[in-house]
């Protein structure tokens, strides 16, 4: 069942879920879905993996949905997906896990559905931010995790919730050369460290990278920054970004999609509609932006070649 306006542009989760598993099934030569962990509530979480199996490959990981109204992330990750199965990479091997708070979406949607346009979903079922969950630079040490602590602390002890154990399995399994966890809103390419003024070792490759993907998005393009010098009294602690680095050496990214949807002729309004803080009305330009950029992160020379 389609969703009211005005969020009428974002697919249901479940139906994009299953469309997937559909072009899975029909591409059964080029994708394979893969339940890789389970959520607070018992719903599988689906990772799809698409490019070659050789070992003269690299490997990318792109992830979406670890908080729950940020639905352009979603729309993102499904739009680069069906994009890899068309073309898939030669010397790539990509995993899209198109939703990792299930939960947490859906509660979104029902709350959408029944016109509680004012409730705030960011959570997994078990309350917890899924994007503090994490052991590298987990201790809240930053101002910001003071003035604001139910937004940008971290959760009671890292990798505590299903969610993120699922997600840091496939990690340690796989050990990925680079990742991507798609977010919104803000406009920015983000790179580690997010708990920590220090710069990591491979600052300069960061730097680079971003710069190539900002290079693809066109106009309005997403600049690279470390996180936690975008602000000198913000840090996210245990974010997914820097234990991926951290603790794999995967060089992570997290992208904050679009600038906001809030729509100045309609301000008032929209700041009291939490939806439309991250996501646009019309998300196509925002995920298309998105998508270049993930395009240009596959085409990018790999962590082995000179």
């Amino acid at each position: 069942m389609p969703l009211p306006p005005p969020a009428d542009a974002y697919t249901p989760l479940e139906e994009l879920l299953a469309g997937l598993e559909q072009l899975a099934e029909e591409h059964a030569d080029v994708v394979t879905v893969e339940q890789i962990g389970q959520t607070v509530r018992g719903r599988p979480i689906l990772a799809f993996h698409v490019g070659p199996t050789g070992d003269e490959r690299s490997d990318l990981l792109v992830f979406a949905g670890l908080h729950a109204y940020e639905w352009i992330g979603v729309q993102t990750a499904d739009r680069f997906l069906r994009d890899l199965v068309v073309a898939p990479p030669e010397h790539v091997a990509v995993t899209v896990i198109p939703a990792v708070n299930v939960d947490g979406r859906l509660a979104s949607e029902a709350a959408v559905r029944h016109g509680r346009w004012s409730d705030y979903y960011r959570s997994n079922a078990g309350d917890v931010d899924l994007n503090r969950d994490f052991p590298v630079n987990h201790e809240p040490v930053g101002l910001w995790s003071h003035v604001l602590p139910g937004y940008a602390a971290s959760s009671p002890e890292p990798l505590s919730q299903p969610e993120s154990r699922a997600l840091d399995a496939l990690a340690d399994r796989e050990r990925y050369d680079r990742a991507v966890s798609l977010h919104s809103y803000g406009g920015f390419l983000y790179y580690p460290w997010t708990g920590t003024w220090e710069r990591p070792p491979d600052w300069r490759t960061f730097a680079e990278l971003g710069r190539t993907m900002e290079a693809a998005q066109g106009g309005h393009a997403y600049k690279p920054r470390q996180l936690s010098r975008w602000g000198f009294f913000f840090r996210a602690h245990g974010s997914e970004i820097d234990h991926l680095y951290g603790t794999y050496g995967t060089q992570a990214f997290l992208i904050e999609l679009t600038r906001s949807g809030i729509r100045p002729w309609h301000a008032v309004a929209d700041l009291r509609t939490p939806f439309r803080w991250y996501d646009p009305e019309d998300p196509d330009p925002h995920v298309e932006r998105g998508v270049r950029a993930l395009h240009a992160l596959v085409l990018a020379p790999s962590p082995q070649e000179p």
